[in-house]
This record gives structure tokens, C-alpha cells and sequence, in this order.
């Protein structure tokens, strides 16, 4: 990646970390290798074996593109706060060299569904899977081995964890960059683990969507749920039905200025995520929750006429009409466009809150759209009052409810359904810390650390066995959120722990383990300058480092 102007060049950079070498504060030990979040899956220390990243450290991976990447995002990861420049080079067999090694296995991959429900004797599973990896530390240096360049990822974002805290810094600083000796076999328990950020209620520029990416990425969640139109909003340009966003993308809730993504601009959401193997789960909510689009074309209402705009928080009151034909031609229009946009796999058609759509009116419109979507050759996922519709292969409910007795959802279960598991009152990190949360609803509770954490997705629904369970989401309605701050300090601290439901076994779930693990996460985020709610129940270090910056040297040759 070329330096930009003013730049320190490598050699400066190697120079730099050299003269600076004799003058580290004496070194603090590494961290545990178990410090990580999400909990591995199975660790065993080395206490002989830490190791210290060289200033002249290479990173060395196969010539595989994808994993060319990893190593160029992990460099890129490291190099701010070392100042070292960490070039990355490619080799028929990477070997650590004193350095780090990202190595591609194929025979690692035992299957596309290698994820880790079933444990073996040892209690955990030697089957790295498609997102699994292996993460070697010795002294003479680092070897990350998966299957597939998922798997790398997701062992560099361990690796990022395991050391100091320093790290996240945008600017060099004195530190001893030290991993603890050992190894790590882990493998998600999920394959579907996600987060789902409202960009209806109020509007949030692509720049803080990349950032949410960012946090998600880094407790190994792997999808995004963007919920894109509602009452207040329609949020992507949709070329056929153009008032879509030019009128119907004007508000927003509290009579703000609105916005809409450009397709340009959804795919650019759309490859960040994937360069950190995250896929976005686009939502059209249908039936229900359209008033924005209905201001834009009142032909689609049920009396033919446009309503006001809408900016307040009510639901329930709107709906497309589903007796006219010119309804369904919109739907294919608006999900083939979005459709084309997105290379994941799932098409989210909302379906919640369509309270005067009733019956089989209902159920007729669902099955009509599911078929829409599977003839685009996706597959349909929707909240869970989908259930009473026919079954469609491959269909999957979003589970929101907070009481886990729940018939409908059982019975689309046993027709063949999948779910994805988010409870309201504890995966729901819109909801208030405490009473005296800023920001935020409760009226599925108050939902605190331990709430988050303190529940189990493959049994949470009575009566859907854990086989029947896709993973975990944890949903950011946006309704009082209207900065990115503001995003930031509902999704953090709890983020993590629904990251641990969906990544780690159950038999690493512990509560009084986890809130120290993710104790040590506040530094990082103090450090890099992400917001985080401070919750009493964390014991948050009380006087945390603050790292010595190191004023690189300037390339005496670049120009200004």
C-alpha cells in the first residue's frame, strides 16, 4: 500500500523502531491466552513460549488473494501503533520466520457445516470448519492456520486482542509487543451471528456504517442486518421506483433531514463488510411499516391516497395494499434491484407490526413475496409472524419475542423453518442500560451486561430443538439513537456478549470469566476512541496505561 506524502517510508520506519528499542518501559507480562472475546473454544498455554514482535517482523502468507488480504488488514492493523512496517510477502509455505504466518489448510475444512455444537471427548473440536482456525505462538515467532481465509481473519482478530492494549492506537507509542506462549483451536458454535443496525428511523451517513462493520468484525460477528425503509424512511435508491428515496427518504423520526443510500453507496457497505467476511442482510419491511414509501406513490395505498409524511415512533398503521397487482409488480421491482446489489445469500422482507393485514390476507401476501424471493434466487428471512405462512425451503423466522413459550414459531419449526434468535429483552441493545440510560427504550426491560449475556440461543425457544437454531442477533432499533456516539454506547459493552452466544460452546458460558475478559476490552476502546456505557457490573480497570507516544522521524525524502 503506497505511503502517502510525509509519510515515514519502511526503512525510516525499521530505523525508528531500532533507536527506540533500548528505551521501552520495563515490560508488563503478556496477557493470558485466554483473555480473548469471545471465550476460545479450546486454549493451551505455553508459558515458556511468549513472544515479542520484532520491529523487522514480516508477515508471510500463501499467494492465495483472499489470504494476501488477511495479511495486509492485520499489517495494517499493527502498524499504527508500532511504527514497524510489517511488510507482507507470499510463499509456496509460510513458515513464521520470527514473524507471523498466515497459512491456508485445506485439510482443515471438513465441511462447509463445521461448526463446533458437537464437542469431543477433550470438549472441544479439533474440526477447524469454514470459519474455524489454529493460532500457534512460540518464541521464534506466530502461525494462524484455517481452512479458509474466514478462518485467518477471525485468528488475526484474536491475535489483535492478545496483545497489549497499546495496540488500538492511531499513532506509534513505547510498548513491549509481547503474546502470551501457547495455542488456540476455536471454531463458531453459530453460523449465523449478526447485528442489525436501523438506518430507517434515523439516518446514518456510509462512514458510520463502516464503522459499526468495524465493531462487529472484531468480536468475529459475521453478518449485518440493515433494516433500510420504515414508516419515517426509505433508505436505497431503487431505479424503478425513484420517489422511493427522493420523497420518501426526506425524514426521519423527530423531523430531521433524512438521507438515502445511492447504490453506490450500499455496494460500498457492501464490500467493506465482505473484505472483514461479514454479510449484509438487506431488510424491505412488507407489509407493514411503509408510510414512506406510500407518501412516495399513493397508488400503492389502500384508498389511493398519499398520507403525510410521518416523523413520530407509533407503529402499526400502514400497509401496502394487498388486493392490487400493481402491489407485487413494486415488491419484485424494489427486491430484484436489491437483490442484484447484494451477493449474500438472504433477502430480509420484515413482516412484523402488520396489525390491519389479518388472516389469510396476510399469509397470501407473505407467501406471494417468499416466492418473489426465491425466484431471485434468494432466501427469505423475515420476523417471526411469518410463521403462520406456508413454508418455503430454506425459509428463515427472526425470533424477537420475550416470552420463550411461543406455539406459531414451533409449528413453522417442525414444517421445515430456521431460526435466527433475538430475544426483546435480552439481544435487543436498543433497550436501556438502567433507568437512568440517556438514551433508549424499556419496554422490554432494562437490559444490563449480565441480561445480555445470561441466556442460551439453542434452547431459549421452547420446543425448537438447538439444530433448528441459524445463530444470534443482536438488533439496534434507532428511534432515540441519532449519532454515531449514540450508537456506540448502546452496542458497547454488550455487543460482545451477544458475540459470545453465537461464537463460543456453551461450555465455556460464565459469567463471572466473561466480565473480566471483557473488562480488559475498555482500554481498547478508550484507546482507539470508541464510546462505551461504563456498566457498574464490569470491573473496568481503574487507572488504566496510558502508552508513551513515539514522534516517528519524517522521510527526509518525501515531499510536503
Amino acid at each position: 500500500m503506497p505511503l502517502s506524502a510525509g509519510e515515514p517510508d519502511a526503512a525510516t520506519l525499521a530505523r525508528a523502531a531500532e533507536q527506540t528499542a533500548g528505551t521501552l518501559l520495563a515490560p508488563a507480562a503478556p496477557h493470558r491466552l485466554a483473555e480473548v472475546v469471545p471465550a476460545p473454544q479450546h486454549v493451551q498455554p505455553d508459558p515458556t513460549a511468549d513472544w515479542v514482535l520484532p520491529a523487522d517482523a514480516v508477515i508471510v502468507t500463501s499467494a492465495n488473494p483472499a489470504a494476501l488480504a488477511v495479511a495486509e488488514q492485520l499489517a495494517q492493523l499493527l502498524r499504527p501503533a508500532t511504527g514497524y512496517p510489517l511488510p507482507v510477502t507470499d510463499a509456496t509455505t509460510p513458515e513464521p520466520a520470527g514473524g507471523i504466518a498466515l497459512v491456508l489448510d485445506d485439510s482443515a475444512d471438513l465441511g462447509a457445516e463445521g461448526y463446533s455444537a458437537d464437542l469431543g471427548a477433550e470438549g472441544y473440536s479439533a474440526d477447524l470448519g469454514a470459519e474455524g482456525y489454529r493460532l500457534d505462538i512460540a518464541t521464534d515467532g506466530v502461525r494462524v492456520t484455517a481452512a479458509t481465509a474466514a478462518g485467518l481473519f477471525y485468528g488475526a482478530q484474536t491475535l489483535r486482542q492478545l496483545l497489549p492494549a497499546a495496540i488500538e492506537s492511531p499513532s506509534p507509542v513505547t510498548e513491549r509487543w509481547a503474546l502470551p506462549g501457547g495455542t488456540i483451536t476455536d471454531a463458531p458454535r453459530f453460523p449465523y451471528r449478526g447485528a442489525m443496525l436501523d438506518v430507517a428511523r434515523h439516518f446514518f451517513a456510509v462512514e458510520d456504517v463502516l464503522r459499526v462493520v468495524d465493531h462487529l468484525a472484531r468480536y468475529k460477528l459475521n453478518h449485518l442486518h440493515l433494516h433500510l425503509t420504515d414508516d419515517q424512511g426509505w433508505r436505497i435508491a431503487v431505479d424503478s421506483w425513484p420517489k422511493l428515496t427522493t420523497v420518501g427518504g426526506t425524514t426521519e423520526v423527530g423531523g430531521g433531514p433524512g438521507g438515502h443510500y445511492t447504490k453506490a453507496d450500499y455496494q460500498r457497505i457492501v464490500s467493506y463488510a465482505a473484505a472483514r467476511h461479514i454479510t449484509v442482510v438487506p431488510e424491505i419491511d412488507l407489509p407493514g411499516h411503509t408510510n414512506s414509501a406510500l407518501v412516495a406513490y399513493p397508488e400503492l395505498a389502500p384508498d389511493k391516497t398519499a398520507p403525510p409524511p410521518y416523523t413520530g415512533t407509533e407503529v402499526g398503521f400502514s400497509y401496502v395494499d394487498p388486493a392490487d397487482e400493481r402491489t407485487y409488480d413494486f415488491v419484485a421491482d424494489v427486491l430484484g434491484e436489491v437483490a442484484a446489489l447484494t451477493p449474500g445469500p438472504w433477502l430480509h422482507i420484515g413482516g412484523d407490526e402488520a396489525f390491519k393485514v389479518k388472516g389469510e390476507v396476510y399469509t397470501g401476501f407473505v407467501e406471494r413475496v417468499q416466492r418473489i424471493v426465491a425466484d431471485l434466487g434468494k432466501t427469505v428471512v423475515g420476523w417471526h409472524q411469518l410463521a403462520p405462512a406456508a413454508h418455503l425451503d430454506g425459509r428463515v423466522l427472526q425470533w424477537w419475542g420475550t416470552n420463550g413459550e411461543d406455539p406459531t414459531t414451533v409449528d413453522a419449526v417442525r414444517r421445515g423453518a430456521r431460526l435466527i434468535v433475538s430475544p426483546g429483552n435480552h439481544a435487543y441493545l436498543d433497550m436501556k442500560y438502567a433507568p437512568d440510560t440517556p438514551i433508549g427504550h424499556d419496554w422490554a426491560g432494562l437490559i444490563d451486561v449480565r441480561k445480555a449475556y445470561d441466556w442460551d440461543p439453542g434452547t431459549h425457544v421452547a420446543g425448537v430443538p438447538a439444530e433448528a437454531v441459524l445463530g444470534v442477533e443482536a438488533p439496534l432499533w434507532t428511534e432515540s439513537v441519532t449519532s454515531l456516539a449514540d450508537i456506540e454506547l448502546l452496542l458497547l459493552p454488550r455487543l460482545p456478549a451477544i458475540a459470545e452466544l453465537g461464537w463460543s460452546t456453551r461450555a465455556t458460558h460464565d459469567w463471572a470469566d466473561f466480565r473480566d475478559r471483557l473488562a480488559g476490552q475498555g482500554p481498547r476502546w478508550t484507546t482507539a476512541g470508541i464510546t462505551f456505557h461504563r456498566a457498574p457490573e464490569i470491573p473496568w480497570p481503574t487507572a488504566p496505561t496510558i502508552p508513551t507516544q513515539r514522534n516517528m522521524p519524517q522521510n527526509d525524502t518525501a515531499s510536503s
